[in-house]
């Protein structure tokens, strides 16, 4: 979202298009998610196995990753976001969210 007072919305659109297209080289939310995942699955299968035979480690691997891709998801999300952000206030709009 822009202050659109004084904008040329044609304009707008075009420079908005070329911001996502830069944004698209950020690893996006599907591949932050995909690393999350194993990260998450990784850690808390180790996790449960230094805890012992009291957890389960395929469940604590399932929660792990369920977890890390969550996380991972928004934070690629974020990351194409900020790009859009900084994209458009360089080319002089003022962006309100």
């Amino acid at each position: 979202m822009i202050d659109a007072k004084g904008v040329d919305m044609n304009r707008y659109e075009s420079d908005l298009s070329e911001c996502r297209q830069y944004a698209v080289q950020v690893s996006g939310a599907a591949e932050q998610a995909a690393m999350g995942a194993a990260a998450g699955a990784i850690f808390g299968a180790l996790l449960a196995t230094a805890a012992g035979s009291r957890y389960d480690a395929h469940a604590t691997a399932r929660v792990g990753a369920l977890t890390g891709a969550v996380t991972g998801a928004a934070s690629g999300d974020m990351d194409q976001r900020s790009v859009i952000v900084r994209c458009l206030s360089g080319r002089g709009y003022r962006v309100l969210q």
